[in-house]
This record gives C-alpha cells, structure tokens and sequence, in this order.
C-alpha cells in the first residue's frame, strides 16, 4: 500500500489540499513506471514529501549535491535501485521509498515565470521527484526524453498540462 506523507515546514498556500496533491502526483507518476505494482503492495511503501522553504533547499544541497544554491526539487532515494524490483514481493511492514523537498520561494518564482499555478508547478515537481526516487534521470538526452514523457503522461492524468510544451 502507498502512504505519502506530507510536511509543510514552511507556509504554503494553504488554500490548496497539498496533502492529497502530493498523494495523487506520486501516485500518478509510479503508475507510469515497472514499479506500478508498489501501490498496492503488501508491505506500507512510504513517500514523505517536504514543502519547505529556500534556505532549507539551499543548506540540503550544498551538503548533499555540492552546489551552493537552492533549487526546486530534491529527491533523497532510500532503496537502492537494484533492490526496488523485489520490493512488491517483500514481507517487510514499511518501506520508506524516498523524500522529496520543494523550496517554496524558488517554485513559486518559477511558477510565475512560466505563467501557470503554483500548485501545478508543484505537482510536476512532486512527479519528477517520484521519478527520481524510483532509478529515473535525465543526465543524457535519452533518459530526459523518457523520463519527460512519463512526467508528461503523468500530469495529464491529473489534468495538468504538458510542462514542456512551449520548449519544443
């Protein structure tokens, strides 16, 4: 069974459910993956998600990634990839999959920039951060474009649409 937790340790607009925009992002985005099967998986497959704020991003970049800068997403993977096959099939009670961490300032820049709703921007992020957790990356051309596409398919099933449109 999959479990998202989500942590604002920061303000968010508190308008918007980011709870159950969390769940449904992550949930949308494995669905898309060989590891659809971890949703309805025995054991609890756990996803915390963190909204937190610029300095936090910041501080948890530099010493994890080594660059001085916040950025908008931050994905902390905690099952090794060659493990994360088997994990359908495990007996263990609760597996915690990963983190996510979005910085609040740096996503609602981007947001602005691009014209479309913070809440949005988020959910794709949340999307990416999903991927990230489950082996996906876009350090070459290829694996952008197939992890893209999954993000694209992803969002539109929540009705989002494609991030990527105006950069084709």
């Amino acid at each position: 069974m999959l479990s998202v937790e989500t942590n604002a340790a920061t303000p968010w607009p508190d308008a918007l459910d980011w709870e159950g925009r969390a769940a449904e992002a992550v949930a949308a985005a494995l669905a898309l993956t060989p590891f659809a099967g971890l949703a309805n998986a025995a054991p609890l497959v756990e996803v915390a998600v963190r909204l937190t704020d610029d300095v936090e991003v910041h501080r948890l970049n530099r010493d994890f990634r080594g660059k001085d800068k916040p950025t908008n997403v931050l994905s902390f993977p905690q099952v090794q990839q060659d493990l994360l096959e088997g994990l359908s099939n495990s007996d263990d009670g609760e597996i915690l999959l990963g983190d996510i961490v979005l910085a609040r300032e740096t996503c609602a820049r981007e947001a602005a920039e691009k014209g479309i709703s913070l809440e949005d921007h988020a959910t794709h992020l949340i999307v990416h951060g999903t991927l990230h957790l489950v082996g996906y990356d876009h350090m070459d051309d290829a694996s952008a474009a197939a992890m893209e596409a999954i993000e694209v398919k992803a969002l539109a099933s929540l009705g989002i649409a494609n991030p990527y449109a105006d950069q084709d």
